[in-house]
């Protein structure tokens, strides 16, 4: 049976005990999901997908079509108003105080002026 699901999923059979085990384990769940009628493909490609991303990916975070961590522009809107520059700090970037990845909220009261070369450097850590 698992040569028809290796087949119908266009992959090769994995020699590693342990790669073995993990890979039965989700040949297991895509038969059960063809069984119950789900889309096989998309669980095997969410699991195989994950691999790439680094362990700081966020998970459970809405997204925007690029694949980015969606923001609220309102939000946005209203810190940079609230903060006495409404049409932005020329030279500063808005730089949310807890990262967005790490659970942090999407409000003015997560967020903060950060000159442009800060945000730089903490992009390259983050």
């Amino acid at each position: 049976m698992t040569k028809h699901i290796h087949a119908l999923l266009g992959i090769q059979p994995i020699k590693s005990p342990l790669h073995r085990l993990r890979h039965s384990l989700l040949l297991l769940i895509c038969a059960l999901a063809l069984i119950l009628g789900g889309n096989v493909t998309s669980a095997w490609a969410k699991d195989t997908n994950s691999v790439h991303h680094k362990s700081t990916y966020a998970t459970g975070v809405a997204r925007d079509a690029k694949g980015r961590i969606a923001r609220s522009s309102s939000a946005k809107k209203e810190f940079m108003k609230q903060t006495g520059y409404p049409n932005g700090r020329p030279g500063y970037v808005v730089d949310h105080i807890v990262p967005l990845k790490r659970g942090g909220a999407d409000t003015p009261a997560n967020m903060q002026w950060q000159t442009i070369a800060e945000g730089k450097a903490k992009d390259k850590i983050e």
